[in-house]
């Protein structure tokens, strides 16, 4: 613990958490749309705003958060006008998100460790200014995703029912789309492009596990992202491992261990509960 009489650390910490608990509140809605994967793809794009941040001198994290959401409301309205496949489109993003990130870092006069801090993360390198837009970003996410929760929830699980209901389908669709994206790019820093869909999609299955209604599916993946984030950053400064690999194990490790107590539950409640008495057959009955 004292390591983190540090101010790298602190900042780590911080944005460990901040993170920890915004992704969850925004993963829940794409497992519920069966877009787990879609911060794999809108990840890539936004490595490639992190090139042409390099490449012009401006904040990367900036200039990624706008290349991130145009790349999110373009597979969105893809999506959405069904000229093509889901599918092929987050490929298209997938793969020229990370080859234009690789040609414009290369072109800029970074090092091949600047791109190394944002495929893998770097939670201990994030500058005071980064950890500002991090925590402002962050904020944003956690109350549009909490204030808009049953109208999200509605156009997540059922969008012809909400459409039907008066709710502005379209308008909350490109919501999610924006959210993933700037959700995509905040969390860059922390466990990198390549385990970025982890951090938004593991506590949600986790608190599945447990868990029965949306809410309270919600509340536990949040808490779980927040155990994940800060026993990670934990981790990395004791064993001196990457930080966001670190946060990605301990989430890993929390579905692991969740899963076996549940599983033991199972047989274990299956064994107090008395076996039901078997129904005669027809011709079993005895009529007296």
């Amino acid at each position: 613990m004292e390591l983190f009489q540090y101010p790298y650390m602190q900042r780590a910490l911080v944005g460990a958490l901040i993170i920890g608990l915004a992704a969850p509140a925004l993963g829940i809605y794409l497992v519920q749309r069966r877009l787990a994967l879609i911060g794999d793809g809108v990840g890539h794009v936004a490595l490639t705003g992190v090139g042409a941040g390099l490449l012009l001198n401006r904040s990367p994290v900036l200039v990624a958060v706008v290349v991130a959401t145009v790349g999110a409301i373009t597979i969105e309205v893809v999506r959405s006008r069904g000229r093509t496949s889901g599918d092929l489109a987050l490929a298209l993003l997938f793969y020229g998100g990370i080859a234009g990130g690789v040609m414009l870092v290369g072109l800029s006069d970074s090092t091949s460790s600047s791109l190394n801090s944002y495929l893998f993360g770097s939670l201990s390198t994030i500058p005071t200014a980064d950890l500002v837009t991090i925590a402002v970003l962050g904020a944003a996410i956690l109350v549009t995703m909490l204030g808009l929760r049953p109208a999200l929830f509605a156009v997540c699980h059922d969008e012809e029912y909400a459409r039907v209901s008066g709710l502005p389908v379209r308008t909350l669709n490109l919501l999610l789309a924006v959210a993933t994206a700037v959700t995509v790019t905040i969390a860059m820093r922390a466990v990198g492009v390549l385990l970025i869909s982890a951090l938004m999609v593991v506590p949600v299955a986790t608190a599945q596990q447990v868990t029965r209604g949306f809410r309270s599916t919600m509340a536990a993946a949040m808490a779980l992202g927040l155990f994940a984030a800060g026993s990670g950053v934990w981790v990395a400064a004791s064993a001196d491992t990457a930080p966001g690999a670190s946060v990605v194990l301990m989430a890993i490790a929390s579905f692991a261990v969740v899963a076996m107590l549940g599983a033991g539950w199972r047989v274990l409640r299956r064994r107090r509960t008395p076996a039901a008495a078997p129904t005669p057959e027809p011709h079993e009955v005895v009529l007296r």
